[in-house]
């Protein structure tokens, strides 16, 4: 069964994972734009419990270590993304008022983008990586909140449809 769900989340990744570099890291969006890929993933990771969103950002942390863009070493995304992905999970798990509110899920995964993104960030300048000035920086992390705030109703009841179809499914 855990298998099962396992390949399943893997292929749904994939295939969001595969939206994000094909269609939406193509398109030039105004301050900065935003990660379809990690909106989706901290979605999941908000619909799991905080094991699961652990584990689901472990696995998107790869993809996005491996993707062309990153500047970071391999492992900065996943660090990240573990982290951030059990805090959303925890957060969102213990709390009866999170759970059943849609409004406070948008903004908890909109809050954990910029988390996300911040953290990412910090750790690039603890590395050593020069990722430009700090207005340009601030501009690009608001830029992704923003972003995530008005894509993230969109994206989450596909994430939700996706996460109950993989999770709540009964196997024979």
């Amino acid at each position: 069964m855990h298998t099962r769900r396992f390949l399943l989340s893997s292929i749904t990744y994939l295939a969001v994972y595969g939206v994000q570099i094909a269609v939406v890291d193509q398109i030039h969006f105004p301050f900065g734009g935003f990660s379809l890929f990690l909106i989706f993933v901290l979605s999941w990771a908000a619909l799991s419990s905080p094991e699961v969103g652990a584990i689901a950002g472990f696995g998107a942390g790869i993809f996005l270590d491996i993707d062309p863009s990153s500047t970071g070493p391999f492992g900065q995304w996943m660090l990240v993304l573990s982290g951030v992905g059990f805090g959303i999970a925890f957060l969102r798990y213990g709390d009866g008022g999170l759970r059943d509110s849609p409004l406070s899920l948008i903004v908890l995964v909109a809050a954990g983008v910029i988390v996300s993104v911040t953290a990412y960030v910090l750790l690039s300048f603890l590395f050593g990586h020069d990722l430009g000035n700090a207005a340009q920086l601030g501009r690009t992390i608001l830029g992704n909140g923003l972003w995530s705030l008005a894509i993230t109703p969109f994206i989450l009841p596909i994430a939700s449809r996706l996460h109950r179809a993989v999770f709540e499914s009964r196997e024979m």
